[in-house]
Parts: structure tokens; C-alpha cells; sequence
């Protein structure tokens, strides 16, 4: 993944002096969301429930040469979160960004969907960004400024079968972010929404054997299916979206704030 937004060619220091907390830093699209920062020198604060590939991504980050720190949470536990929140402001002394990007997804039909997988997709997808966005609110609107972006995805504006818990959740945190953006804005912080399509993460992968099997193909297989309903064509790379977020916690988007963006090649339109 670092070697792939190497030689996408970013230079650029947009993010120097400031602190970016990323939730679901152990790989996929957070994990993306930590490097992209660290190459435009932030420094970065790694989250997540797998404290070892949390402190990996955070090792990827000091090797570019910021300073970065992992921190074990579970965005589904408050006192976690707060924690976590409180480690980071203890160390750096501010929080300017916030990437709420924790998440997982079963692909399961909606008569094998127990109660129990229902609120555990919401309580991570959902109440954990809930929760971390309640976190580190109040520190923006004391600076006077900063960003949220939440990953949502396509699935929060369309849906399609085996996806019930995971659209409602998306669906949510698409609400939660309009929210959240109007009780920012009279204190100059944004709060945006990233709504990715198919993207080559782990999560993404281990789905999409569970359904191909089910539909009878392989992963690899299923994969080509879901690469051939986008108009572009392909799937996305975790660091296509990164560049998005990027762009949400720049100066360049200032203007833009409880906004949805769907970064989906095309596939809802189609």
C-alpha cells in the first residue's frame, strides 16, 4: 500500500504540525487514510481493535519520518474511545482531524442475519463513529476549526441483497454526519462523509468469498463481476479513497461541509 501512494507522486505538506486520529488504522481505507496523512506530514494517531496491525501502519507512518503513535480502542466502548481521545490529546496537546473510518460487513442474506450481528454492525459502524465523533467534536469547536470525514459508503445511498445491517448503518452515519456538520459549522469545523465503492481492502475480499461461494464463483471471480458494474471499470485501491479524505481536511474544501461524496467509479449513477 505505501509503495503504491509513492509512486502515485505525493509531495506536498499540507498537513505538517497538525493531528489527524484515525479510527480502523489496521489496514483497508483507515490504514490508507494514516499513511496519505503521514506522507503529507501529519502526525498521526492510529485506532483500532487489532493493536498490532495498528502499531504496523503506525511504523509505516514514523518511516516517513512523522511521528505516530498506535492506541488499542474499541470504537463500540465509550470509555475506550474517551480514552483513546484523552492519550492523544495528552501527547500531542490538539486534535485538527478525525477519520472515522472503523468497519465491518458480513454479506450475509437477511433471514441468516441474527440480532446479535445486527447491533454489532451498528454498534461499530454506526454508534462508533457516534461515539468518536462526539469525542473530538468539542475539541474543534474550542480550536475554532478542523475536520471530520466519516466513511460511509455506496451502500448508504443504494443497496442491494445481503446488505440490511450494513446499508442501515451506512445509511446512519450518512444522517449522523449531516448532523454533526450543523452543530460544527457556527464554530468553522466541516464534517463530510466518504462513500466508497468496491474497494480492494481485506474486508472486501474475505466477503466476497463468502458470497461468490454462495453464487457459486470463486472470490477472485465475484470480484470481476462487481469490477465490470462500474462504469470505470475496475475496483478502487484503499488509497484512491485516502486521497478524497485528504482532500476533505484541506484547506481546498473549507467551503464543503455535511457532504456525502460518493467515490464509486460511477456505480451508483449506472
Amino acid at each position: 500500500m505505501q509503495q503504491e501512494m509513492m509512486r502515485a507522486g505525493i509531495e506536498s505538506a499540507r498537513f505538517r504540525g497538525q493531528v489527524v486520529v484515525v479510527t480502523g488504522a489496521a489496514g483497508g481505507i483507515g490504514g490508507a487514510c494514516a499513511l496519505r496523512f503521514a506522507q503529507e506530514q501529519a502526525r498521526v494517531a492510529c485506532l483500532d481493535i487489532d493493536a498490532a496491525g495498528s502499531e504496523q501502519i503506525a511504523a509505516s507512518c514514523r518511516n516517513l519520518g512523522v511521528d505516530a503513535i498506535a492506541l488499542p480502542c474499541d470504537v463500540r466502548d465509550s470509555d475506550d474511545v474517551q480514552g483513546a481521545v484523552a492519550a492523544v490529546q495528552a501527547h500531542w496537546g490538539q486534535i485538527d482531524v478525525l477519520v472515522a473510518s472503523a468497519g465491518v460487513y458480513s454479506g450475509d442474506p437477511l433471514g441468516d442475519v441474527s440480532l446479535a450481528q445486527w447491533r454489532n454492525t451498528l454498534d461499530i459502524n454506526l454508534t462508533g463513529a457516534f461515539l468518536t465523533n462526539q469525542a473530538v467534536a468539542p475539541i474543534l469547536m474550542q480550536r475554532r476549526g478542523g475536520s471530520i470525514i466519516n466513511i460511509s459508503s455506496m451502500a448508504g445511498k443504494t443497496s442491494w441483497p445481503a446488505s440490511a445491517e450494513y446499508s442501515a448503518s451506512k445509511s446512519g452515519l450518512i444522517g449522523l454526519t449531516r448532523s454533526v456538520a450543523m452543530e460544527l459549522a457556527p464554530y468553522g469545523a466541516t464534517a463530510n462523509a466518504v462513500c466508497p465503492g468496491n474497494t480492494l481492502t481485506g474486508m472486501v475480499r474475505r466477503v466476497s468469498q463468502l458470497i461468490g461461494a454462495r453464487d457459486g464463483m470463486t472470490g477472485d471471480e465475484w470480484l470481476a463481476v462487481r469490477a465490470r458494474d462500474c462504469p470505470l471499470g475496475r475496483l478502487a485501491q484503499p488509497w484512491e479513497m485516502a486521497g478524497v479524505v485528504a482532500f476533505l481536511a484541506s484547506p481546498d474544501s473549507r467551503y464543503m461541509t455535511g457532504q456525502a461524496l460518493e467515490v464509486d467509479g460511477g456505480m451508483v449513477m449506472a
